[in-house]
């Protein structure tokens, strides 16, 4: 199949998405109930991006990769949640065909982009918890202007394969996708041609861009933890377990379901499933990720009094 245009394989223009509910009581809820989300995420990840750039003592690589971590966010959830919202009370549920192909290629492109920002955030954490006399120099600006350059390019790249073998197959009819947003999945589901080929892609891509990663973050942490207990005073211990609790619970909430969503056959997902794995690694990981990481960082909180004028009580 040649492509000389999406738009030639296909005689739909437009996808309608279903969302979560037809009742319209039930969309109120959701309605607010994602707002609320939404708002909370936009507000907590923003503060966090600010209070990185403006306190002098925030201005180091692991704090430079939070503020990369938060922007990701924010992007992610502002690329599907309005939409939804407008959805969720509107009757008209559509999206246009060009619409669908940039909604999926950016979401893509971020989410590709966090897994190897978290593969980041542990080397980081490696070098500072394995190497802290030598902190400095391996993690020098430039290697960590580096690692997110080839993080971004890498989500750019593997997000142009996804979305164009997704969107080179033939879309005649139905077209209501069983979504709240354009996610490949659930698109791939109403291609009038066999997606196998789509399936393995998928498999491939997905292994290379979570299992790697989540390879990386494991071996960090193995070396970190052997590293811990070597490591003789107790409070020594703790913070240094701290430190790496927050960032080993915000890759698990975003990577599994990640991975069970891009790395199993078409055939085997259900949509309600699938909305609901999305809903966790798309707004709920984001709303929660300042949670995680300003309540367990003293640091992060030492910023926030100074912002609001309460930087003697910290002291």
């Amino acid at each position: 199949m040649h492509s000389r245009g999406w738009r030639n394989h296909s005689s739909v223009t437009e996808f309608i998405l279903l969302g979560f509910s037809r009742n319209p009581r039930t969309n109120w809820i959701l309605f607010f109930l994602f707002l609320f989300l939404y708002l909370f995420t936009v507000l907590g990840n923003g503060l966090i991006v600010t209070l990185i750039r403006i306190d002098a003592r925030l201005h180091t690589p692991m704090y430079f990769f939070l503020s990369i971590l938060s922007l990701l966010d924010l992007s992610y959830a502002t690329t599907t949640v309005p939409q939804m919202l407008a959805h969720l009370v509107s009757k008209t549920k559509t999206i246009s065909y060009t619409g669908c192909v940039i909604q999926m290629y950016i979401f893509l492109t971020l989410g590709i982009t966090e897994t190897w920002i978290f593969a980041a955030m542990a080397y980081d954490r490696y070098v500072a918890i394995c190497y802290p006399l030598h902190y400095g120099v391996k993690m020098s600006q430039t290697l960590c202007i580096a690692l997110v350059v080839s993080s971004a390019l890498c989500g750019l790249i593997c997000a142009l394969v996804y979305t164009v073998f997704a969107m080179n197959l033939p879309y005649c009819g139905p077209n209501e996708i069983n979504h709240f947003f354009c996610e490949i999945p659930a698109v791939l589901k109403l291609a009038c041609a066999d997606t196998s080929l789509n399936d393995q892609v998928d498999f491939i891509l997905g292994f290379i861009l979570l299992l790697i990663p989540l390879s990386l973050i494991l071996a960090s942490y193995v070396r970190i933890f052997i590293a811990i207990l070597r490591i003789c005073s107790t409070q020594g211990r703790m913070k240094a377990f701290s430190t790496c609790a927050s960032h080993i619970t915000v890759v698990t909430m975003f990577c599994v379901p990640c991975m069970v969503m891009y790395m199993r056959p078409g055939s085997e997902a259900s949509p309600e499933d699938d909305k609901k794995l999305a809903l966790f690694y798309n707004v709920i990981s984001a709303f929660l990720n300042p949670i995680i990481y300003s309540l367990r960082n003293k640091d992060v909180k030492k910023a926030f009094f100074k912002l609001i004028g309460r930087g003697e009580d910290t002291q």
